[in-house]
């Protein structure tokens, strides 16, 4: 009886491993769909903004630039770089 419980112990911990590492990937991919719909509705924001414009962008504009660029980071007086919402980054 002691072999039996022991047959079934290793097999629930092989099966409860199995479990929590499909889990992780479930709730990894389920992070990387919520943080892709939250840029995507951005994107699709800032779109609507552009198209709103009635003529060609020639000065700058606040609500232009809060929807293109995610954050600016400076790292020197000669190195700055802008990351755009859509992950993309260019030195300045």
């Amino acid at each position: 009886m002691v072999r039996t419980a022991s047959k079934y112990q290793k097999r629930y911990d092989g099966l409860t491993h199995r479990y929590d590492e499909a889990k992780a990937k479930l709730d990894a991919t389920a992070e990387q769909i919520a943080d892709k719909k939250a840029r995507r509705a951005t994107i699709e924001e800032f779109l609507k903004v552009l198209e709103e414009q009635d003529r060609l962008v020639t000065a700058f504009q606040t609500n232009l630039w809060c929807g293109l660029v995610d954050f600016v980071t400076i790292h020197s007086a000669d190195d700055v770089r802008i990351t755009f919402r859509n992950g993309m980054e260019i030195k300045a």
